[in-house]
């Protein structure tokens, strides 16, 4: 029994335009994040998902609504979904941080995480046991997920047994709206599609 699991990074905000870490910070989306749940949408409605899951965050919740509105689903919202929270770092640029700082994440950005952050361990722990979750609940369907950057990278990461340290240099790009698709079946996950265009990714046979 296949399960298919997409994941959408949400749609532009004013910081994420500007390279600024925007982690736990709540922005909305900007006119062309509004653009992009639009084509999100209408690359759904040919998916066609069985169920919607969302990040509690604004900028989630907002790529997600044209969505849900016209597939007349509702999206469950779960914390566990939202966005690492980048600790002195939100809100800045790298080049904006301490040199020591943007040195040190550059090089190791799980052991020397940004001061005052989330550790990002406990963020993969908390994604994978989610997406699990949710891979059993709906089991046999397709889902819609819409998450954040640097979130989904770390799923990434865990789901294909990658080192989290090795995240920014595996994955150094996940685009707004772009889409990351898995596919459970047999007892196994395997990653299908990475950081595709909502337009561009083919619906899976």
């Amino acid at each position: 029994m296949r399960t298919t699991i997409v994941l959408a990074r949400h749609g532009r905000t004013a910081w994420h335009h500007g390279n600024r870490y925007t982690g736990s910070s709540d922005l909305p989306i900007d006119e062309v994040g509004q653009q992009q749940a639009l084509l999100l949408r209408e690359w759904a409605t040919d998916f066609a998902p069985d169920a919607l899951w969302c990040s509690p965050m604004l900028r989630a919740r907002q790529t997600i609504a044209p969505t849900a509105s016209v597939l007349g689903l509702e999206s469950t919202t779960d914390a566990r979904l939202r966005e690492v929270d980048f600790g002195l770092a939100e809100g800045k640029r790298l080049a904006e941080l301490p040199p020591a700082v943007a040195a040190a994440f550059e090089a190791d950005p799980v052991r020397d995480h940004f001061p005052g952050g989330e550790d990002p361990v406990e963020a993969a722990d908390r994604v994978a046991e989610v997406f699990a979750e949710i891979a059993q609940k709906h089991e046999g369907g397709k889902i819609l997920v819409v998450a954040h950057n640097t979130l989904i990278r770390l799923l990434v990461c865990r789901v294909l047994g990658l080192r989290l340290n090795d995240y920014r240099r595996l994955l150094p790009a996940l685009g707004p709206a772009a889409l990351v698709r898995f596919r459970s079946e047999h007892g196994t996950v395997g990653l299908e599609a990475y950081n595709i265009p909502a337009g561009r990714m083919e619906h899976p046979s």
